[in-house]
């Protein structure tokens, strides 16, 4: 059985199904609000995912349309009820940037990820001593850095515990490894956060590449992307991290595209997924014996 999606995928699932419900039934929006005596925006809000509906009201909906098989109208009330439900990560949205709060809710219910990052180890496989020593340089106020590794810590729970775990593909430059993030602090952070990238790499559902510096400029010097996939859901979920801030692009099949594109590009750079292991763990007994001496 399939894990709860959560809100944001089961929303989208929605709007999509009742979009199609309502053409498929040859009727304009208009039409539908008339005979149903709703305004023409209340039905815009709903198709558009910025507000819920009620089980009555889908009801109504469905009938209007001609959608009486039992299992489908229970199916649809199912997922009206859960998109009216609250993410996990709801508590701490005064402390995320909202398009990072929204993404979440898309990470969650994802069947494929692919994540490209130039600088920093992806959120999904840090450690929390990494995350902690990279929130106290972003996030010096206390509360608001202990709230955002509480989140990344929850966040890798939620994804991890999934009983359909995403399948995973990451591609990291070098620069992600070499810096030793938290040093000043403790030599042995890095070394134990690359030992963790080389025990998730052995997962059946996570491939980690790495370009390494050799192969000169890229594509994703530009910045890191996310690109999420999913078997029933959002056509795809582009998310843009940089120093200018971050960007949440939702079902735009030609920018999606692009950067899928650019993806592939990147894997072709990148040292085959044994090759990245060991390439790894040799920077690891680099740091290793660098302490030593």
């Amino acid at each position: 059985m399939a894990s709860d999606p959560g809100p944001v995928v089961q929303r989208a699932r929605l709007t999509a199904e009742l979009q199609r419900i309502r053409r498929d039934a040859g009727k304009t929006q208009e039409e539908v609000a008339r005979a149903l005596d709703w305004s023409p925006s209340k039905l815009i809000r709903i198709e558009g995912g910025n507000v819920g509906i009620s089980t009555t009201d889908l009801q109504a909906l469905l009938r209007y349309c001609g959608i009486t098989d039992e299992t489908q109208v229970a199916e649809l009330s199912t997922l009206a009820r859960g998109a009216r439900g609250r993410g996990w990560w709801d508590p701490y949205k005064q402390d995320l940037d909202p398009a990072f709060a929204s993404y979440l809710g898309y990470e969650l219910g994802a069947s494929f990820v692919r994540w490209f990052s130039p600088l920093l180890v992806p959120g999904l496989l840090q450690t929390e001593e990494y995350a902690r020593a990279l929130t106290i340089e972003f996030a010096p106020n206390a509360p608001v850095a202990e709230a955002v590794i509480e989140v990344r810590m929850m966040r890798q729970d939620k994804i991890f515990s999934r009983e359909d775990v995403p399948q995973q593909h990451y591609v990291l430059d070098e620069a992600v490894i070499r810096r030793r993030v938290g040093g000043q602090r403790d030599q042995q952070i890095m070394p134990r956060q690359l030992n963790h990238l080389l025990e998730l790499g052995s997962r059946p559902d996570i491939t980690i590449e790495l370009i390494p510096f050799d192969k000169g400029s890229h594509f994703g010097m530009r910045g890191e992307f996310t690109i999420l996939e999913f078997v029933s859901g959002p056509a795809g979920v582009l998310f843009l991290e940089n120093v200018r801030g971050t960007d949440l692009t939702v079902a735009d099949s030609e920018q999606i595209a692009s950067y899928l594109e650019a993806f592939d590009h990147l894997r072709q750079l990148a040292l085959p997924e044994d090759e990245s292991a060991a390439f790894i763990a040799a920077i690891v007994a680099q740091m290793n014996d660098g302490e030593a001496a």
